[in-house]
């Protein structure tokens, strides 16, 4: 058993949101062979509950308060700095001071960092050994960003890509091992960084936990009789569901209806922004939170993950499959994982891809049945937590064994 400082962007709980699903499993996974110091910050008030649920999960904490938009307005410090604008943005001088304390009392044995913004803190305990779970390469998102924004935020968001990639880099450099979620987003950071040759860099693969997101008898359906519901899943703050679930309202379901008037849209997820409640009709229902997603899930004719901005392994396509339900998703996010295409997973890229791949399920429920359950299937035999975040094991063994 070792002491491990564990330094994670956003209270890992609830997981009820990617990043926090595996924040979460990685804090429950060290939290089981080891004393975990978590340092941490809360940037959503109805998080403020669950506070003391982590605090209890930890031989010791700090959880730093970030309010967004107090943040933002900082984060443009970066640009007089030069540094990517993501570091000020989540830089707090108590948690600085917090994890200096700690590194000068001699508990800590190792860090594990969470995203590449924390790494920061871990810059003023160099002499411990250090592994950063990288998660995407998040530069890269930024430069897509770009790709799809005009001037002038096409230019803050390259740039953003351009620094982030820097700081990725030295990062990896210094740390024993880093991780990403797939072996594509190992290769992507390869690619853009090939200065980071020599640096260790494995895949990491995400999880579900499939006894949570597993259908039941009793569970009632949230869906009126009568309608085929259509559902997307996830946080409804984030740019690239935003992005997806507006393309899908308007480049697919209107044709969908035309064919099966009978289809409704649904879109769940907390924090819908304002361009995602302008979607709601009579055909779009926009939920905002729900106090548990698996009806939603469970009784779906078919679920959608039309990403056209994000990569690497999905939560939501994992939940979903897990609930033994037929997914549509982007072929670039079918890619990311170890799945038999059409059997237990459908790739779509284009509209016509999507309509064509969503009303054959519906026509046929004895197909879309089919897929579902070789898709729980497959989660089952490939993608529990504990299996995945084993890789973390070898390198947090015994403290005398971190030190070598």
């Amino acid at each position: 058993m070792a002491n491990i400082l564990l330094l994670v962007h956003r209270l890992p709980y609830p997981p009820n949101k990617g990043d926090k699903v595996r924040s979460f499993h990685l804090l429950k996974h060290l939290q089981a062979q080891h004393r975990v110091f978590l340092g941490t910050f809360v940037d959503d008030p109805d998080d403020e509950q669950h506070v003391d649920t982590v605090r209890a999960m930890c031989a010791g904490a700090h959880v730093a308060r970030l309010h967004p938009s107090r943040a933002k307005l900082a984060s443009l410090r970066g640009l007089l700095s030069g540094e990517a604008l993501s570091l000020p943005y989540y830089r707090d001088a108590g948690l600085s001071e917090w994890v200096q304390e700690l590194g000068a009392s001699g508990k800590i044995d190792a860090v594990v960092v969470f995203s590449s913004s924390m790494a920061q803190y871990a810059e003023a305990l160099p002499a411990l050994p250090m592994l950063v779970d990288f998660v995407d390469v998040d530069s890269a998102k930024w430069t897509d960003y770009g790709a799809a924004h005009r001037w002038p935020m096409s230019w803050l968001y390259k740039r953003e890509g351009e620094r982030l990639l820097a700081y990725e880099s030295a990062v990896a450099a210094k740390a024993r091992c880093s991780f990403f979620v797939t072996d594509k987003e190992v290769a992507l950071f390869r690619k853009l960084s090939p200065q980071s040759a020599a640096a260790p860099v494995e895949a990491l693969c995400n999880g579900v936990d499939a006894q949570f997101f597993e259908p039941a008898a009793g569970r009632e359906s949230p869906y009126a009789a009568g309608e085929v519901p259509v559902v997307f899943t996830g946080a409804m703050d984030y740019w690239p569901n935003v992005d997806a679930v507006q393309w899908f309202a308007t480049e697919v379901l209107p044709k969908l209806r035309e064919r099966r008037p009978e289809v409704r849209f649904h879109i769940v997820g907390r924090s819908p922004t304002p361009a995602v409640q302008a979607l709601a009709s009579d055909v779009v229902n926009v939920t905002g939170t729900v106090p548990d997603v698996r009806p939603w899930l469970q009784h779906a004719a078919v679920v959608v993950a039309p990403l056209r901005l994000a990569r690497g392994v999905q939560n939501k396509v994992l939940e979903a499959m897990a609930m033994a339900r037929p997914v549509v998703a982007a072929r670039s996010c079918v890619e990311a994982l170890d799945v038999e295409e059409g059997r237990e997973l459908v790739a779509a890229e284009s509209a016509q891809d999507y309509l064509f791949a969503v009303e054959r399920l519906i026509g046929s429920p004895a197909d879309a049945a089919a897929v579902g359950a070789a898709g729980r299937e497959r989660v089952l035999k490939s993608y529990a937590w504990t299996a995945h975040l084993s890789g973390l094991d070898r390198y947090l063994t015994r403290p005398e064994e971190i030190a070598g």
